[in-house]
């Protein structure tokens, strides 16, 4: 299987004006086989359908289930406000797209987060598929709740490309 792995977040994606200030920053890519899809909203909907795993589903019931009491919305709440919006990959509103990339997030009292999903060009013409994520915390409860999610957040994002990309090829 190929492994995801850490890489600087590109600069060439949207989001790269957020990530000065922002309380984290990640960015995680794997390749893209040969023949995988060429339409990156098709990939997203690869890399986020890995949300419905069931140990991702049960880490995002506890979270909705705490988050809930102090006000914060759940991932529910996200999904149903944007579907009235537009379109919705996983529970994210799309607030962007281009032909390479896909920028989903939301705004909540706590903080403002944003995904990119990023199809990059490779030295030797292959493909990555990379998951950008940026946040930027309002107060306390934002950055306590970002440290508690850090780690599942990031098994979560490399676990999610990983699958994305099984049988592509």
């Amino acid at each position: 299987m190929t492994r995801a792995r850490s890489i600087l977040p590109p600069r060439e994606s949207a989001l790269a004006p957020l990530y000065k200030g922002a309380d984290l920053v990640d960015a995680y890519a794997v390749a893209l086989p040969p023949g995988a899809p060429e339409d990156v909203g098709v990939l997203a909907r690869a890399v986020l359908g890995g949300l419905s795993r069931w140990w991702v589903r049960s880490l995002m019931a506890t979270r909705d289930a705490a988050v809930a009491l102090v006000g914060v919305k759940t991932s529910r709440q996200i999904a149903a406000a944007a579907a009235g919006r537009g379109p919705v990959i996983g529970f994210f509103p799309v607030l962007s797209q281009t032909e390479h990339e896909r920028i989903m997030g939301e705004d909540d009292r706590h903080l403002d987060f944003r995904g990119a999903i990023l199809v990059q060009g490779t030295a030797d013409g292959g493909r990555t598929l990379a998951l950008v994520s940026v946040v930027h915390c309002h107060n306390a409860l934002g950055r306590m709740y970002l440290r508690a999610i850090g780690p599942f957040h990031r098994a979560i994002v490399q676990t999610s490309l990983e699958r994305a990309v099984v049988g592509m090829g």
